[in-house]
């Protein structure tokens, strides 16, 4: 189950909050790795790793980099902080948090308070890549009036460190905080589960929530078999605590796999099947023969029936993402080879800051 190499630390890459990335020369080779310094400790170079080589050696994709489970000669580590809530549970790697659910959090109080969501928007990703451009639209026609916070699900990538897009997020200001749910780990704000998780992004002041999974879905090429399920459960989620759920479709005209060519199969099942709460799906306007060909594919799934469905100019969405300095893909693909995917998720956007500016007595 775990392919397990030793190698050598050569050279640091790059570092981020909670995450080293390093190039490691492992059985001869000089090859791509990661080391989490909350889990293992801190690496220089010339230091001896055990890695788990198990993606590289399957050829995966977002998670296709070796991981360093230990270091050799590495000191001993006492677990700082406090709170008893254990992540990754019953594994090596098993991670002590403060989740906010405890009385020993500093926001405790306000969480317990906090029975609602009271109509606070909730965008709800099926992708990781979607949260770029979403943050962007929503900054660029609300600016800094509007509190976005991120709640990162268990459905991919566990560290919330693993997100390159995160990093820079909140580097630039688009993000006020965020919280990991689940078993994923590292947020601003831990919880345990997806209702509390909601919870604790009111508790935190969110105008708006933007709610996915990490980097790296799961799918099988099966109608039930991918984590992007979790969509209709979020929207759910969302809708028993008195959000206003706002589903972000996942559309594509470049995707070579014929069950994601225009409105992707997850979306149809996630939204179709699994989400029994109404929701908003926002769409980019389309040229003719595209939006046709997803309109038959909603009124096939049956998302229309229980959910309202909008097409909304989302044209700012390049702009915001151009203006903003990122650098955003989907699945190897940027803005301009797969121009519909980001346009969607910039409308979800669109509609949310529709939505805070109205009730602000504001105009887009």
């Amino acid at each position: 189950m775990i392919r397990i190499r030793s190698g050598t630390v050569k050279k640091i890459l790059r570092v981020r909050p909670g995450i080293c990335e390093l190039t490691v020369e492992v059985e001869g080779r000089l090859e791509r790795a990661v080391n989490y310094q909350d889990l293992t400790g801190p690496v220089q170079p010339g230091d001896l790793v055990v890695l788990n080589t198990t993606a590289v050696s399957r050829g995966l994709g977002t998670g296709g980099t070796h991981f360093v489970m230990a270091v050799s000669g590495c000191a001993n580590k006492d677990a700082a902080g406090d709170g008893h809530i254990m992540k990754v549970r019953y594994t090596p790697s098993q991670v002590k948090v403060l989740s906010i659910e405890e009385k020993e959090h500093p926001l405790n109080y306000l969480f317990r308070k906090t029975a609602s969501l009271g109509g606070t928007p909730v965008i709800i990703c099926s992708l990781h890549s979607m949260l770029g451009p979403i943050a962007a639209v929503v900054a660029r026609l609300c600016g800094d009036r509007v509190k976005l916070v991120y709640m990162m699900t268990d459905g991919a990538s566990l560290p919330i460190a693993f997100s390159r897009q995160v990093t820079d997020l909140k580097e630039k200001g688009l993000l006020s905080s965020t919280v990991t749910c689940g078993h994923a780990f590292g947020g601003d704000i831990e919880a345990v589960n997806i209702y509390s998780g909601l919870l604790a992004a009111k508790a935190a002041g969110a105008d708006i929530i933007i709610a996915s999974m990490g980097p790296g879905i799961v799918g099988t090429e099966s109608e039930f078999g991918h984590t992007g399920l979790e969509q209709g459960e979020l929207v759910n989620a969302a809708g028993v605590l008195g959000g206003r759920a706002v589903a972000v479709p996942r559309v594509s005209f470049a995707d070579p796999r014929e069950r994601h060519k225009g409105l992707s199969h997850h979306t149809r099942t996630a939204l179709g099947k699994v989400a029994l709460v109404p929701c908003v799906v926002p769409f980019a306007e389309a040229e003719e023969e595209k939006k046709a060909f997803i309109t038959r594919q909603i009124a096939e799934s049956g998302i229309q029936d229980m959910h309202s469905v909008v097409f909304l100019d989302a044209s700012i969405t390049m702009r915001a993402v151009a203006d903003f300095g990122l650098a955003v893909s989907t699945m190897g693909r940027n803005q301009e080879k797969d121009p519909e995917f980001f346009l969607t998720a910039g409308a979800a956007g669109v509609y949310a800051a529709s939505l805070i500016n109205n009730s602000r007595g504001a105009d887009l």
